[in-house]
């Protein structure tokens, strides 16, 4: 412990790629630094020319480091002066390209070790670095991009730093830089193309996901408190050596990939019985498909067939599984009844697992288990557009340009990073104003309002108070080029001429007006139940995730937990009486690590479905293999929000068509049709279609059902786990409704979300994805 007091702290400042930003926010905080009192200094930082980066240089002391000219091509290069640095003895020293190679008799052959030197000297560094000079993702970037890099780090040198902070960007501002001529040298180069830099960056967001999500466990086996992420999948495969055993391992890997989650795969054994020629020929494919697709493979023994479900449910729990996939079973009713049914013995075993059924198609249709290729997106057709068609043109042509800034949480710069990106433009000459702006009195974001000229707000009287709301109208009177507007999710004062701000937003876009706006990863409506099982708060004010989906270009802030938790004791959030509140409730550390991992999964899969909308061949989660449509059950039970956004959340990762069914049994109650009614306009709101239905008997509800998903070609059924007892299941002479159902509906794939409570509808995990 002393000898780690007498070291110095290592920051790291992770990018996509050249021209993201690493060096210029290195600058920014060494600078803030200076001003607290710390004691710092830079080496061998190189700003290419970069205005912007070179105004943070700022008085910033500089040691000279050491230039040699490179034999291969007689480039100037930039080594750390060791001796120097360590006779000047700062606090602090800030150097860029952690993956560079030193000069030939230099004391160490690379910047890491240096940089290692002076940790061990008690000098702290701060340092940056782009993803593919990581040597993990060196080989997977030149696959995908076509990039090579000369030098690389080690994979765990992440390992090694006390704080690792994401830059991240987008593509369109990276090109908009390249354009201004700003990323000089780099005209020509490759990865300097759209579809490879939003590669590169959801390279960068998915490895600060896993960097986040092991803190998250290091941090729960410190603090003995579990945290629910609800980010990190562990999807487990369990089937029979049997010729459809690869086809369940190829769909687990499909779904774990799209879900960003890791592979297991379970066979069983039955006591000693030795393995027919068949089954070892299928166990050898077996196990060959697994280690190609980097998952874990166990073969797992019991005694007799009904042991399975226990043996399973121990598995799954002890390798904290998510996710169970499997096929259908081959019970009748009859044995359902007699038996024991192998699904409901199951759910009753695991607590906070999904279950997914897969449809055996293969018998009936030959069904292809390998994708097909995606149609081409740019492809065109011969043939005059319809009216419709051209207003649709039109209209997105008049559209302004829409740009979010989204965080973790509270706090971490969004508005800060909006005004800074609003001075850019005037001074490029651009009439930008502030539509709407909460600095909630931080010094920082204050600083940042600079020349930008404010659009008063609109003074409305309510309840016999007077509030102030953004003035939409004036805004559209004045009609700037871009107006900054921010709280996206704020919900108006009632009466105003909209409910919700981003509906004002959309009128200024349909108006021609670009606006740049700020937004939580909490206030996204299909994460509402996510955030509330991590927080334990239910977040009120949301976004309907199509308007993230309209946006141009979503950029995360990233801010590390204990960074974030710190501007918080320093009243630069929240005014000092609510400090102590907030760090011990929604600023806990174990929720901001597991929200950061959210923001960062999130935005993740927002790169990726963007690539697949561009109709790219490459995308890191690969293409869906068909077409689908998905079919939701719901009751006006508590939680059929939950089911609705899941269903929702599955849709959109398949690209597919979705439905929300309800029935009906006997006449509607006055509060179930508002209960009703609440539920549609959720379903509309996240863009499903909400239909109900009437049955005169319970034990209907599941005929009503499957024949309805038959008629909406439904290929995935989404249902809620109904905890029955053993005497419903045994005596109601049907079964459960829900058991009914997925009898029904075995020729379709079947998501049964964990612990859905048959009379409460109580829910105890739940997880976003496919």
């Amino acid at each position: 412990m002393i000898h780690k007091l007498q070291q110095g702290t290592l920051k790291i400042y992770i990018g996509p790629v050249s021209g993201s930003g690493k060096t210029y926010h290195m600058l920014r905080e060494g600078n803030m630094l200076r001003e607290q009192g710390v004691d710092v200094v830079i080496c061998a930082v190189s700003t290419m020319q970069r205005p912007e980066t070179e105004e943070q240089l700022g008085a910033l002391e500089r040691i000279p480091s050491i230039h040699w000219l490179r034999e291969r091509d007689g480039a100037v290069m930039k080594d750390l002066h060791l001796e120097a640095l360590l006779e000047r003895n700062p606090e602090v020293v800030l150097v860029d390209g952690l993956a560079h190679r030193n000069r030939r008799g230099a004391r160490h052959a690379t910047r890491l070790e240096d940089i290692r030197w002076l940790l061990q000297h008690n000098i702290s560094v701060i340092t940056t670095v782009n993803v593919y000079e990581l040597e993990g993702y060196t080989k997977l970037a030149r696959q995908l991009t076509g990039v090579s890099v000369e030098h690389t780090v080690p994979d765990d040198t992440l390992e090694l730093a006390d704080e690792v902070k994401l830059i991240d960007v987008t593509p369109e501002a990276i090109l908009n830089r390249l354009a201004e001529g700003h990323l000089r040298g780099h005209e020509n180069h490759a990865v300097f193309h759209h579809g490879n830099l939003g590669i590169l960056r959801e390279l960068a967001l998915r490895l600060m996901a896993e960097e986040v999500n092991e803190s998250l466990r290091e941090h729960q086996e410190e603090t003995g408190t579990p945290v629910m992420t609800g980010s990190m999948e562990r999807i487990l495969v369990s089937s029979q050596y049997h010729w459809n055993g690869s086809i369940y391992i190829r769909r687990g890997q499909q779904i774990a990939k799209r879900l960003n989650g890791e592979l297991y795969a379970v066979t069983f054994r039955m006591g000693k019985q030795p393995l027919t020629k068949e089954a070892a020929a299928f166990r050898r494919n077996m196990v060959k498909l697994v280690e190609k697709f980097g998952g874990r493979f166990e073969e797992l023994r019991a005694l007799h067939r009904r042991h399975i479900p226990s043996v399973l449910a121990r598995y799954a729990t002890r390798h904290r599984i998510t996710r169970i996939v499997m096929g259908h079973s081959r019970q009748s009713r009859m044995q359902e009844l007699w038996q024991g049914s192998f699904v409901n013995s199951l759910l009753r075993k695991v607590q906070g697992v999904d279950l997914f059924l897969l449809a055996d198609t293969a018998r009936r249709d030959g069904e292809r288990v390998l994708p097909a290729r995606l149609a081409d997106a740019d492809a065109r057709t011969y043939r005059r557009l319809t009216d419709t068609e051209m207003k649709a043109q039109i209209g997105q042509i008049r559209r302004g340009k829409f740009k979010v800034y989204i965080g973790a949480a509270p706090g971490v710069g969004k508005t800060y990073m909006m005004l800074r990106e609003g001075n850019d433009l005037l001074r490029k000459g651009i009439d930008v104003r502030i539509g709407l702006l909460e600095t909630h009195g931080r010094a920082e974001t204050l600083g940042q309002i600079g020349q930008l000229p404010l659009i008063p707000r609109l003074k409305l009287k309510y309840q016999g108070a007077e509030l102030e709301e953004m003035d939409t109208v004036a805004i559209l009177r004045l009609c700037p080029e871009v107006v900054l507007v921010d709280e996206l999710a704020h919900t108006n004062v009632p009466g105003s001429r909209n409910k919700k701000r981003y509906e004002d937003v959309i009128r200024l876009l349909n108006a021609g007006i670009s606006v740049i706006t700020t937004v939580n990863v909490q206030h996204l409506e299909s994460l509402n139940d996510a955030v509330e099982h991590i927080t334990g708060i239910r977040v009120r004010e949301t976004v309907p995730d199509r308007i993230m989906q309209m946006a141009d270009e979503v950029q995360l802030i990233d801010v590390a937990p204990e960074a974030l938790r710190q501007r918080m004791r320093e009243g630069k959030i929240y005014a000092a009486a609510k400090v102590e509140q907030a760090l011990n409730h929604f600023f806990r550390v174990g929720n901001l690590i597991a929200l950061r991992e959210l923001a960062l999964r999130e935005l993740a899969d927002d790169v990726d479905e963007r690539l697949e909308s561009a109709g790219r061949g490459i995308a890191l989660r690969g293409p869906w293999r068909r077409q689908e449509v998905v079919f939701v059950c719901v009751s006006v039970g508590a939680h059929a929000e939950l089911l609705i956004r899941r269903g929702f959340r599955t849709a959109y990762r398949l690209k597919a068509a979705w439905h929300v069914h309800h029935v009906q049994v006997g006449r509607t109650a006055k509060e179930q049709a508002g209960r009703l009614e609440a539920l549609e306009q959720l379903t509309v709101r996240l863009g499903g279609r909400f239909h109900v239905h009437s049955a005169d008997r319970l034990r209907d509800v599941p005929m009503i059902l499957a024949n309805k998903a038959a008629e909406a070609k439904a290929t995935q059924l989404v249902v809620g786990q109904a905890r029955l007892g053993w005497h419903f299941n045994r005596y109601q002479g049907t079964g459960s409704l829900v058991s009914r159902l997925i009898r029904l509906s075995r020729h379709m794939d079947v998501l049964i979300v964990a612990d859905y409570d048959h009379e409460a509808g109580e829910v105890s995990a739940n997880r976003a994805g496919t």
